[in-house]
């Protein structure tokens, strides 16, 4: 086990061990919310919130003007928002990729101690070093990475448009390197034929699902639609009818023609699923199979460190704030715009 390995084995045992959040009542609930909608007027603060956490933070996010989405989605929302103040409901790498398409603005997370495998797996000075060994090759960081490894790279991508721009880099005969997530490079090579070398990092999420307990399912729904994160094995997306990142998967079960759709992802995504596709069944595809790290690994521990008690003392207080030099904000914004000016050619309205 290298030292990102250990790293990401113990933030897990610390975070999994802490005890889940009390039940609110429906008058509770109302209360809270009314308090922090009030926090977030006086603060001139949005709240930004992923598919992953909590649902409370996503109704409220919902209720208050504020947004749930994609981690690029959220930043661009940051961005185009009004508010001087942006709160990052996510993990850490969200909140600084808010902030660098965001430099001017102050984004403030409910916990700093929300980390990211992918992120984790990938430090910058390892990483660094490998990109130095392969100094032809062009660099390809996924966004679920640290403000300073998106400096280090010539792009930064998000599941929902790697396949087309490795397969524009390709056609230009260029050779890459790809970054963190071993699944999901492996699942662009193939797509693409590209010549990529792939950094060994994974999602402790995605990495869960397991094929053969899967191929039971299928079996008890032998009709349902099965959706996959690209993040997941090469065993797993074998089994999908979608392969597609959270916005996608989510756009999938709505126009799928099967009534059932078997989800392999973090669980939290139900929740703007299940609002999008309210007519369709949904179930989560199982993980803790032979060789899993633990039962059921599909919720994100540093996702669900994510709460409206953590966020009240954040709106109240001020602290966790995102700082992130202006320099750097400068470099890591560049392989952001590549992309950003890729997906305008590509999709123009959007």
């Amino acid at each position: 086990m290298n030292n990102a390995q250990q790293l990401i084995s113990d933030y897990s045992a610390q975070v999994v061990q802490r005890p889940h959040a009390t039940t609110l009542t429906l008058d509770e609930r109302a209360e809270r919310f009314r308090l922090l909608k009030s926090l977030l007027v006086e603060q001139n603060a949005v709240l930004i919130a992923h598919y992953y956490v909590d649902p409370l933070l996503q109704q409220l996010a919902q209720e208050s003007g504020g947004f749930v989405g994609d981690s690029l989605e959220m930043a661009k929302f940051g961005k185009n928002a009004a508010s001087d103040t942006l709160i990052v409901a996510g993990v850490k790498f969200m909140g600084e990729t808010a902030k660098i398409l965001s430099p001017h603005k102050r984004v403030l997370v409910p916990t700093l101690e929300a980390n990211c495998s992918l992120d984790l797996s990938c430090p910058i000075t390892e990483f660094s070093a490998f990109c130095d060994q392969h100094p032809d090759r062009t660099v390809v960081v996924y966004a679920n990475t640290s403000a300073l490894v998106k400096a280090r790279a010539d792009w930064v991508v998000t599941s929902s448009i790697a396949v087309p721009i490795i397969e524009h880099l390709s056609e230009l005969g260029e050779k890459i390197i790809w970054a963190p997530d071993r699944y999901l490079g492996d699942y662009l090579q193939r797509q693409t034929g590209a010549d990529m070398l792939l950094w060994q990092g994974s999602c402790i999420v995605h990495e869960a699902f397991k094929a053969n307990t899967l191929k039971r399912l299928k079996q008890d729904y032998p009709d349902a639609a099965v959706l996959v994160h690209p993040e997941s094995p090469q065993e797993v997306i074998a089994l999908a009818d979608v392969v597609g990142s959270t916005t996608q998967l989510i756009k999938a079960a709505q126009t799928v023609p099967q009534t059932t759709c078997i989800v392999a992802t973090e669980r939290g995504i139900f929740y703007k699923m299940q609002l999008a596709a309210p007519d369709k069944i949904l179930i989560q595809a199982p993980s803790g199979g032979n060789g899993a790290t633990c039962k059921s690994c599909v919720h994100c521990p540093w996702m669900a460190m994510n709460s409206l008690d953590n966020l009240a003392q954040v709106l109240s207080t001020g602290t966790n704030e995102i700082t992130l030099s202006l320099e750097l904000c400068l470099e890591a914004i560049k392989p952001l715009n590549r992309m950003l000016a890729f997906n305008f050619t590509q999709h123009p309205s959007s």
